[in-house]
């Protein structure tokens, strides 16, 4: 059986529902053994779901929590555009008073667009959505 290499790229915010089936789509490629999934690419208002302060009500769809699970369960690399953060106020090195911090998930991999490029150039198919 030939395997095939998939990448992603994630361009709709945490609280889009096109975020939920982009999960649920990457979930199932992972569960279909001739599907190697390489890695999550988040850009443009996708950099939303490496938030973690964003607060979402609790009766909504809780995007974060999902892509955590993903990445726990599954060891996805999930690669977040750091120049599209920054634009949206996320930042890996936040200076306050108590010392440097980061808004962004720790599940998360900041990247560059060079990182897109190679996960473009390594995947059979690339898959934005």
């Amino acid at each position: 059986m030939t395997k095939h290499t998939m990448a992603f790229m994630v361009t709709s915010p945490p609280h889009s529902n096109n975020t939920a089936t982009a999960l649920c789509f990457i979930e199932a490629a992972l569960l279909n053994p001739s599907v190697e999934v390489l890695g999550v690419f988040f850009y443009q208002n996708g950099v939303l779901n490496a938030s973690n302060v964003l607060a979402m009500p609790n009766d909504e769809f809780q995007a974060l929590k999902g892509w955590q699970k993903l990445h726990e369960t599954y060891q996805v690399p999930l690669h977040l555009c750091i120049t599209a953060g920054e634009k949206r106020g996320l930042s890996d090195e936040i200076t306050l008073a108590q010392g440097t911090h980061s808004n962004i998930s720790s599940h998360f991999i900041v990247s560059g667009l060079g990182e897109l490029v190679e996960l473009t150039a390594k995947a059979d198919r690339m898959v934005q959505l």
